[in-house]
């Protein structure tokens, strides 16, 4: 099921959307043989080109994957997911795919960041680590031969939320410590089953992540209060980005249902982002970042497209 979402888009219907994501977790529909991180961590995967350090923190490195050719090169940033929790897997769960799109010609940025229960994970580290990591591309563009004018950033789950932060970064205030002069601009987004409104996920998304302690931990409820915390840190609370969006969703999804990625297509296209809304049928969460399976199939399409 795919939607294309415009300015006019109903408010009415942002509301009723997040109304059904209370219920998206009573969907009796079962996928034949989901598969889970365990399962796709343990085939074999290919190495990186390279490993890069931007900070001296164990977190904080990338991938770099390069493409045959000279250059320049398309690039996609790529965040992992697991729940920004550094006791779930990190970017080799990304690894599959950047292979994958590598093969297909682009430069993949597979970012490593610190994650809750590691020194300097939450707010403001895992979002500075984003920011640095996302800017470090400059240092890298001539003797990587990098095309920088045209840059997508590709989320899975709570990186879905990161790489639409990390687009939204222009319109930080001054006022957030997270603010900073000329960030590196993104040209597009996709966010995979992405956590991409950090308050609807908090009041009505399942526990799966660990429940609305893991939302105040990650924006840092605890020394900041509860009034201002999602102003820069949730993309939802951030529109417009001002750049096109690509929100994609499994209907089988238990992480994040799919309920959560028509709402929050519906507000970005309200506040005039264009945006492209699809859910695919018979996919669940880990699907959506296996390149063996069909839904993965659809979406590398959408990404190799070429850029209007």
């Amino acid at each position: 099921m795919q939607h294309t979402l415009t300015r006019g888009a109903s408010r009415i219907a942002v509301v009723v959307i997040v109304l059904l994501a209370d219920f998206a977790t009573a969907s009796t529909s079962v996928l034949a043989d989901p598969i889970d991180f365990a399962e796709l961590l343990a085939r074999p995967r290919a190495a990186a080109t390279e490993r890069i350090r931007y900070g001296d923190a164990p977190s904080q490195l990338a991938d770099l994957w390069m493409p045959s050719g000279d250059g320049p090169h398309r690039v996609v940033v790529m965040i992992h997911g697991g729940c920004w929790r550094a006791d779930l897997p990190g970017l080799d769960l990304m690894a599959y795919a950047a292979e994958d799109l590598r093969q297909h010609g682009i430069a993949v940025w597979n970012i490593e960041y610190r994650r809750l229960g590691e020194a300097g994970g939450g707010y403001p580290g895992s979002f500075e680590d984003i920011a640095t990591a996302v800017d470090w591309l400059r240092k890298l563009e001539k003797a990587k031969r990098l095309d920088l004018k045209s840059i997508m950033a590709i989320g899975h789950s709570s990186g879905g939320h990161l790489a639409l932060w990390a687009a939204a970064r222009r319109r930080l205030p001054k006022s957030s410590v997270l603010y900073r002069d000329h960030p590196l601009p993104l040209s597009s987004v996709v966010t995979l089953a992405g956590i991409d409104d950090l308050a609807a996920y908090r009041t009505h998304g399942p526990r799966a992540c660990g429940g609305p302690a893991i939302i105040d931990q990650l924006v840092g409820v605890p020394s900041r209060g509860p009034w201002d915390v999602f102003l820069d840190t949730s993309p939802a609370e951030m529109l417009p980005l001002g750049v096109p969006q690509l929100v994609v969703s499994g209907t089988l999804d238990p992480i994040v249902p799919a309920a959560f990625g028509r709402a929050y297509a519906a507000k970005a296209a309200a506040a005039g982002d264009p945006v492209q809304e699809i859910t695919i049928d018979d996919a669940s969460h880990f699907e959506l970042i296996d390149p063996r399976s069909n839904a993965f199939e659809k979406i590398r399409s959408l990404i190799l497209q070429p850029s209007k």
